[in-house]
């Protein structure tokens, strides 16, 4: 009996339109901002370890790899970071870090010796070459370290 409800109940949504089917778009993947963990662990004193705790995650979630040469990713006060060569992979992510390292597939650096992302509030945004915005992500609150975009 159940499922001749669940039935009728389905069949009612699609026939209202209520059913929402993805869009191409979504179907098809993005490249989009997933992760800002925003408030690095312990005391803020510079240090390159607590710099480098402090980051923004960029998920590919299309079925190729995606040259992000020149891509940008700014806060809100236009702090900027520019991809040089590099390609995230298909269905990876690669992590921002603010203070200074060495650039891999999974970690690439800012160089920075200062915070990047305020402790209470900012918005990431991460933009094509030609500087066509691609996803924004913001957050306001200083009950948790992190966002998921």
């Amino acid at each position: 009996m159940l499922r001749v409800r669940t039935l009728a109940a389905v069949t009612a949504a699609a026939a209202s339109g209520i059913l929402l089917l993805p869009s191409q778009a979504q179907a098809a993947g993005s490249v989009h901002l997933y992760k800002i963990y925003y408030d690095s662990p312990g005391t803020d004193n510079r240090s390159n370890s607590s710099l480098n705790a402090e980051y923004v995650q960029i998920r590919n979630t299309t079925g190729s790899a995606v040259n992000l040469r020149g891509w940008t990713l700014t806060d809100a006060a236009s702090h900027k970071y520019t991809f040089g060569s590099f390609t995230l992979g298909a269905g990876k992510i690669v992590t921002v870090r603010t203070g200074r390292g060495t650039n891999t597939s999974a970690n690439v650096y800012q160089n920075r010796a200062a915070y990047v992302w305020n402790n209470d509030k900012d918005t990431a945004t991460l933009r094509r070459s030609n500087g066509t915005s691609v996803d924004t992500c913001a957050y306001n609150s200083t009950r948790v370290d992190y966002k998921w975009c």
